[in-house]
């Protein structure tokens, strides 16, 4: 089967296919990433920066010697990217835009060699729509939005796997050419690894791939040469998994939280609604039953991949999707956005589905059905509140810059989890709150070895109330009646009333005067 397959994967083009699919292989390739890029760019810069992206945002805003204090306590798994992000914020500031759009490029980095990784199985057309089915995902596009590191992982997960198709077709070529690729896989690996440590779940994908596409007379010798090169490059990335290790209780949260049942991660892991992931599973089902019925080998007619080259992205996508779901039964590992490395396959066994439809008719239907339900998820994640269930930092701190003068006091709601604190408002669009007093500061968090500041109770810092005679109040709506209202009565038998409270979204404002 597999060196049936191998020969079908340097098969002549398919029939039918127009002169600039079968002449620029690397033009649509491209053309396909740039429309992901501007699917994720478009209107990223509208919603507010929300709990993850603040700490994005403050470690890389750190000086390095700082930096490297904090990393050494905390947050280490994300130190390639906060260093990479500082000396972006350096060259082209801090806004919305600017952070999230080396997502929106690594997107359209993924999604290029989506379909360059999709033509080595199967038809050119197929490979594309599979590039453009994967930039239309919600979790694509989510990611594709955030100032996290996901989206450059996902980039080098895809070209991680392009890259060792190239390696494993290329055995029995010059030796060198051999060291080459594999050295090359090796160091990719570990960076991969430095970026976003669950890049690892994709080797035992990649053990698939391995079978699948070596000859047999070779297969042993591209067995040793995958293995080998894996455990270089997790012997380079070696430090890094020592230090997520000595940091694992930074994710013991996950184990605080419900557990993720199979079919919450069938809607959430990469679809968000369940009108998306009905369609979606659906046409995956219909690739699956389409592709396991006609049989073992390439079909030239639909550009469909044979059973062996499917299974490749089946395996991409429930390989390490079970890892982390029967995994974190036993240590709590699982999130959600720790999956967004399977997309690419998503994508491409979408495409597969659409085309192994009965006629053109139903494929647009298809098509015309998915973009329908993914639209209103897409719009959603552009409104104004479209990050963490409505984040709204960037609203209320419009209302602090119209509303508040200098020399008024602040205090924020620190009685919720870290990534909902209304006091990172203050640190992510600072020129709001320029001139006001923090009233329970009491060592900034880029004096620390931890991300966020230290405060004390408001109890505490009552003397610093004194001269004020404007207070400022930033509580989380959701917050408990009492919890909420315990800084408002304490500043009330100071001698303040409250003069206004506005609700933002998920923040109110209250405005309390002598």
């Amino acid at each position: 089967m597999t060196s049936v397959l191998a020969s079908r994967l340097t098969a002549s083009p398919l029939p039918g296919r127009s002169l600039w699919m079968r002449r620029s292989p690397g033009w649509s390739a491209g053309l396909v990433g740039l429309v992901a890029c501007l699917i994720s760019f478009a209107w990223s810069w509208q919603p507010s920066y929300w709990g993850d992206e603040a700490a994005s945002i403050m470690s890389a805003e750190r000086s390095l010697p700082s930096l490297f204090g904090m990393l050494d306590n905390v947050d280490a798994v994300h130190g390639v990217y906060y260093l990479f992000l500082h000396g972006w914020i350096d060259l082209f500031g801090s806004s919305e835009l600017s952070t999230r759009l080396p997502s929106a490029i690594a997107i359209g980095v993924a999604a290029s060699g989506t379909v360059v990784l999709a033509r080595f199985f199967m038809g050119s057309r197929v490979a594309i729509g599979g590039g453009l089915v994967f930039a239309l995902i919600p979790r694509v596009t989510y990611m594709g939005s955030e100032a996290r590191s996901t989206a450059i992982a996902t980039a080098i997960g895809v070209w991680l796997t392009v890259l060792l198709v190239h390696a494993v077709r290329s055995e029995g070529a010059r030796r060198s050419h051999q060291i080459l690729l594999w050295g090359g896989y090796s160091l990719l690996l570990a960076l991969g690894i430095y970026v976003f440590l669950f890049l690892a779940l994709l080797l035992p994908v990649h053990a698939v791939v391995v079978l699948v596409l070596a000859r047999s007379h070779l297969l042993w010798r591209s067995v040793v040469a995958w293995v080998s090169a894996s455990a270089l490059g997790l012997l380079l990335a070696a430090p890094i998994f020592l230090a997520g290790s000595a940091q694992r209780e930074q994710i013991a949260f996950i184990g605080r939280r419900p557990q993720v049942t199979v079919s919450e991660a069938a809607v959430m892991q990469w679809f968000d609604t369940i009108p998306v992931a009905i369609v979606a599973w659906a046409l995956i089902l219909v690739a699956v039953l389409a592709v396991f019925l006609r049989g073992p080998v390439t079909h030239r007619s639909t550009g469909l991949p044979g059973r062996a080259g499917l299974a490749v992205f089946v395996a991409w996508m429930v390989i390490p999707s079970a890892i982390l779901l029967i995994g974190t039964q036993l240590v709590p590992m699982y999130s959600l956005r720790y999956l967004s490395l399977c997309a690419p396959a998503v994508g491409i066994v979408i495409a597969v589905g659409v085309a192994a439809l009965a006629n053109n008719w139903l494929r647009a239907a298809s098509v015309l059905a998915l973009v329908a339900v993914i639209v209103p998820a897409y719009a959603a994640q552009r409104g104004d509140f479209g990050k963490n269930e409505g984040s709204d930092w960037r609203q209320a701190a419009d209302i602090i810059a119209t509303e508040a003068t200098p020399g008024d006091g602040v205090v924020f709601d620190q009685s919720v989890r870290p990534s909902r604190v209304p006091r990172l408002a203050m640190h992510l669009y600072p020129e709001a709150f320029a001139g006001l007093h923090d009233v329970t500061l009491t060592r900034p968090y880029d004096a620390t070895t931890w991300l966020w500041d230290e405060v004390e109770p408001l109890t505490d810092a009552l003397p610093a109330v004194t001269a004020l005679d404007r207070v400022w109040l930033l509580q989380y709506s959701g917050s408990g009646d009492s919890r909420r209202e315990t800084d408002v009565r304490t500043l009330t038998v100071q001698g303040f009333h409250v003069a206004q409270s506005t609700l933002v979204n998920r923040t109110r404002i209250i405005e309390m005067t002598r």
